[in-house]
């Protein structure tokens, strides 16, 4: 005799700490998904008991395999650019400030001839979101149907939009929720969300960058590797070429966190410049993508030094309804932060200034709201650099000032300037950590 389950007696078994059977992840799934049985509110009960006791390895494999079968799979198998069948590669971000390495990454990578499928989110707590910066650009269109997909994929060979409604759905509902739920960070819920959306994509390869430290949603590198190895797994075991590499996310990554500005910053690294952190993960993650696909020999540095990744990136923009002439949208409001004294920048909290940047309107509190294109922060300094006394440490970019009060008070305390040694030589600046931490296979 088959069980009778409902949402109030899973959500009881979890809270209270027992193994959800796969019956009633699959009922519970399915059920929330076509709004039958599952609201909202009891959703949101069940993924705080998730957060709080966790789920084994079963539950993890069970409630990803649910999500995936929500929805329909996208296979990129037929895909030929210049009449030969072309590898597929994406990459996926665990999230953190000033991210927005796909936006360089993704039209770099098609630039040798493979076929980069990214679908990307919007913002997700103090994180950004891809579309959202893309949505910065006149008339750049995120949603696209698959065969728009497959086009621009064997035209262009990069495309950067949403999941389609049909692509795990479940995924699509839960996200907002944790968003606004105080569930973001947990592993088996990044885990499944993640994967869902990858396997259910139909790639045929993909790196992660899973992030830990303050900026990142796993602050502590045990639960980032973890969090690698879980994904890693489930994507091997889906027959989905995974590596992963653990990236540092204790300082924000190159100068601006916000929507708009980090758009510019992407342009001029790929115009073959910008900062050197930004351009050191986009180019160490190229190079895992491109091994993934088959290149192991490829330089990317070449490709951004040559344009060719810019005109990939032009060409990708105007497929999707952008004009990559366009100017970007400038703030009407800028309030600058000064630094108190003199000396040497030995920390910058990743997560203040996120939540700074969120602050000033470059995210969201409810699922659905519109996001300020214009906001975010610039920074002036980074860790190690000198600064001195009533110079600029941040530059607030917002439409709204009534927004900025709020934001200088999450940078309170955020940069840590220690004093100047006199006579000192470069390797007596602060040492900060790696930017890629490790690598992560099965």
């Amino acid at each position: 005799m088959t069980p009778v389950i409902d949402a109030v007696s899973v959500i009881a078994d979890k809270r209270d700490g027992r193994e959800l059977t796969d019956e009633q992840i699959t009922w519970t799934i399915d059920r929330y998904t076509r709004a039958d049985g599952v609201a909202d509110e009891q959703m949101s009960a069940l993924l705080m008991a998730i957060y709080l006791r966790g789920m084994t390895d079963r539950e993890i494999v069970t409630w990803t395999r649910s999500m995936i079968d929500s929805g329909t799979r996208m296979d990129f198998g037929g895909l030929r650019r210049a009449g030969r069948p072309v590898a597929t590669v994406d990459k996926h971000s665990t999230g953190g400030v000033g991210d927005k390495i796909t936006l360089p990454l993704a039209p770099l990578v098609a630039s040798f001839g493979v076929a980069v499928p990214q679908l990307s989110g919007r913002g997700l707590g103090h994180t950004g979101g891809t579309l959202d910066k893309l949505e910065s650009i006149s008339g750049w269109r995120a949603d696209l149907t698959t065969a728009q997909m497959h086009s621009q994929l064997e035209s262009v060979g990069a495309v950067i939009c949403a999941a389609g409604a049909d692509l795990a759905p479940a995924d699509r509902k839960m996200y907002a929720l944790r968003d606004v739920t105080g569930t973001v960070e947990s592993i088996p819920l990044l885990a499944s969300s993640i994967m869902s959306k990858k396997i259910a994509e139909g790639t045929g390869a993909l790196v992660l960058d899973v992030k830990t430290g303050s900026g990142a949603f796993l602050s502590s590198s045990d639960d980032a590797r973890r969090l690698a190895e879980t994904m890693v797994s489930l994507g091997t075991a889906a027959g989905v070429r995974t590596t992963a590499l653990l990236t540092d996310m204790s300082t924000p990554l190159g100068l601006t966190a916000g929507n708009a500005v980090e758009v510019a910053e992407s342009l001029e690294v790929l115009a073959g410049g910008g900062p050197a952190d930004v351009v050191e993960l986009t180019l160490a993650l190229a190079r895992e993508m491109l091994v993934a696909a088959g290149l192991p020999d490829a330089d990317p540095a070449a490709h951004l030094a040559d344009g060719r990744a810019m005109d990939t990136w032009r060409s990708m923009i105007a497929a999707q309804g952008g004009d990559p002439d366009a100017p970007l949208p400038v703030a009407p409001h800028v309030e600058v932060v000064r630094a108190a004294s003199s000396g040497v920048l030995t920390s910058l909290d990743a997560h203040a200034v996120g939540v700074a940047a969120w602050r000033l309107g470059a995210g969201r509190a409810v699922p659905g709201a519109a996001v300020q294109a214009e906001a975010g922060v610039v920074l002036h300094a980074k860790p190690g650099d000198a600064v001195v006394a009533g110079t600029p440490l941040y530059s607030l970019h917002t439409r709204t000032p009534e927004a900025i009060a709020g934001a200088v008070a999450a940078l309170e305390g955020a940069a840590v300037i220690g004093p100047m040694v006199v006579g000192a030589d470069r390797d007596s600046r602060p040492l900060t950590r790696p930017l890629v931490l490790d690598r992560v296979t099965v």
